[in-house]
């Protein structure tokens, strides 16, 4: 009789994973500590960038001080996906794209750029104040998507960054 132990399994994964190099990004001598309280997120001017700054804040901490600067662009649209018989839009996919760039304060050099792009949906099928809700909650969802996008490119390329 065979006696399946998940100690054994889960040691024995650890023990493959350490050895072909792997680390933590958050961990010790992690690459993602350089970007920790080092990154000023350009000022928000709209209300999507606050969430998204926020979001960004979160996850890397807010800067002091601050060694790179990150900005970005955000562009929002929306597109109709279930429209009634009636000809009465149902449901909305909010489409969003962030382009960003990461910047060396100290020289102005661009050390890293790139884009992301992800949607959310809502339903318009309530009241108007219902529809504002859900369509303001689907954009604070698509901020924090967007804002793992960019926080896993920014720790991806955090390796080559000047020490």
């Amino acid at each position: 009789m065979s006696s399946f132990n998940r100690r054994f399994v889960l040691l024995g994964t650890a023990t493959l994973v350490a050895g072909c190099g792997f680390a933590p990004a958050y961990g010790p001598n992690g690459a993602a500590n350089a970007l920790q309280g080092a990154i000023a997120v350009d000022e928000p001017k709209s209300r999507p960038a606050y969430l998204l700054t926020q979001e960004l804040e979160g996850r890397l901490g807010r800067p002091s001080p601050a060694r790179y600067g990150l900005a970005y662009s955000i562009t929002l649209d929306e597109d109709p996906i279930a429209i009634s018989a009636s000809n009465v839009t149902s449901r909305f996919n909010l489409l969003g794209r962030v382009t960003f760039a990461l910047r060396d304060l100290g020289t102005g050099e661009v050390l890293t750029s790139g884009k992301v792009s992800n949607f959310t949906s809502y339903s318009a099928s309530g009241t108007t104040v219902a529809t504002q809700a859900a369509e303001r909650d689907a954009e604070e969802r698509l901020m924090v998507i967007l804002a793992d996008q960019i926080t896993t490119r920014l720790i991806a390329a955090s390796g080559s960054l000047p020490a």
